[in-house]
């Protein structure tokens, strides 16, 4: 079993960056793709982004195209989301996945962790 564990969230005010981390522990950190998530209030979970298990393939929503960057580190088991520009639609939990596949859909990743809160004031 994969145990993930999210850190990096807070408050910041729009156009300001932050970067969220999480450590994988329990099996093989290359054996799986990683993504993230996220929750609003009120609104569905969206698929962020996501990367391959070397990190030769990345996917990203459109809403945070061009802003938000995933990469890897298999030598500390870790994955990161580096957000720049926030705005305040990009408040919300986030949420780091894992997913023993080779194809970054959503409902691959059936791994998830605690979540961090972002929140992005204007």
């Amino acid at each position: 079993q994969v145990q993930l564990v999210e850190s990096g969230g807070g408050l910041v005010q729009a156009g300001a960056s932050l970067r969220l981390s999480c450590v994988v522990s329990g099996r093989t950190f290359s054996d799986y793709a990683m993504a993230w998530f996220r929750q609003a209030p009120g609104k569905e979970q969206e698929f962020v982004t996501a990367i391959t298990r070397f990190g030769r393939t990345t996917y990203y929503a459109d809403s945070v195209k061009g802003r938000f960057t995933i990469s890897r580190d298999n030598t500390r088991n870790t994955v990161y989301l580096q957000m720049n520009s926030l705005k305040p639609e990009d408040t919300a939990v986030y949420y780091c996945a894992a997913g023993d596949t080779s194809f970054l859909r959503p409902e691959k990743f059936g791994s998830r962790g605690q979540g961090t809160q972002v929140t992005v004031s204007s």
